[in-house]
């Protein structure tokens, strides 16, 4: 297989055995009425079923398949991010494994990429066959994720995306915990401003049953929030931890010199005064020129941690390999 690809068809699973064959046979069709070269990177995220034995044969009966294992379950992100390391191909489509999304799709976002000289493009299933529990989160979700990150797309946590080489390999590294939901906040933040959206069909799920819970939201959340101060404050904490830390500081150092300034006035003029330790905005002062202390020693902490700091590796997340030139199992 020659090494300057098309397409790479990246599909992260955790036990989908039953939907594997069906889908790998609808993309290798597609491929073949579009003559694209492409690969199929499955990422298997430590299934427990028989996805991984499908992989294999998969792999051994077309060339064009390649398989990595995870020793146990680590999360979508996790398999993201390997998956974008590993991707050969020019354009990188990343879809669920699950037959929810329709790999006919993949033309017309690949196009998108290609000819609209998009850096990503994001699918809008604007249609869902989700119950309303799932449906009401995630509008909540999206309409938090635009407000907070300024990036106008209707759905974040749409699995149908298509990426520009450029892009996965710049964010693939920053990757970690559930960030999978905001790859497009992470790519525009790194300076791929050019973000698409197409509105792509949502299939009722045909085997098996969906392994998220409504906590995903919540941490997508939660995400979303780190991704905005990381972006922000990553190269430079101090501007964070130090700007309320000197105001802070500033807060209770005022308190506590004008308490002192009217006690003196008191004593100076024969009234009675009461002695500093009586009057609650004493304490108010106090604990905020301890907090202005700490946050600023926060500020300073972080400054070293950025200087120090390594870049990570994803090299024990993988446990089997198929389909590389020369693997074993790891």
């Amino acid at each position: 297989m020659i090494e300057s690809l098309q397409l790479t068809i990246l599909i992260p699973l955790y036990n989908e055995d039953e939907s594997l064959p069906e889908l790998h046979d609808w993309i290798v069709r597609v491929m073949a009425e579009n003559r694209y070269t492409y690969e199929v990177l499955f990422v298997d995220d430590g299934s427990t079923d028989n996805s991984w034995t499908i992989i294999e044969q998969l792999a051994a009966r077309n060339s064009h398949v390649r398989g990595i294992r995870f020793n146990r379950n680590y999360g979508k992100t996790a398999g993201l991010q390997t998956g974008f390391l590993a991707a050969r191909g020019q354009v990188i489509i990343t879809m669920d494994a699950d037959l929810q999304d329709s790999p006919d799709e993949i033309p017309e976002l690949y196009r998108m990429i290609v000819e609209d000289k998009y850096d990503l493009v994001s699918g809008w299933k604007q249609k869902r066959y989700d119950p309303l529990t799932k449906t009401l989160p995630t509008k909540l979700f999206n309409a938090v994720s635009r407000w907070i990150s300024g990036v106008q797309l209707h759905d974040f946590n749409c699995g149908l995306k298509a990426y520009r080489q450029r892009v996965v390999k710049t964010i693939a590294p920053s990757l970690y915990g559930d960030m999978h939901r905001n790859l497009p906040i992470i790519a525009n933040w790194n300076g791929f401003g050019r973000i698409g959206e197409k509105v792509v069909q949502h299939r009722a799920r045909k085997y098996g049953t969906t392994k998220f819970g409504l906590e995903r939201f919540v941490n997508g959340f939660l995400d979303v929030l780190v991704i905005a101060f990381v972006h922000r404050f990553s190269k430079r904490p101090m501007h964070f931890f130090g700007t309320f830390g000197t105001l802070s500081f500033f807060v209770g150092t005022v308190l506590a010199v004008w308490i002192i300034v009217q006690k003196l006035i008191q004593i100076a003029q024969g009234v009675k005064y009461r002695d500093a330790t009586d009057n609650p905005l004493f304490y108010f002062g106090l604990v905020a020129i301890i907090l202005g202390v700490q946050l600023f020693l926060a500020g300073f902490l972080g400054e070293m941690l950025v200087r120090q700091s390594l870049s990570k590796t994803t090299d024990s997340l993988v446990a089997e390999r198929v389909g590389f030139a020369g693997s074993v199992p790891v």
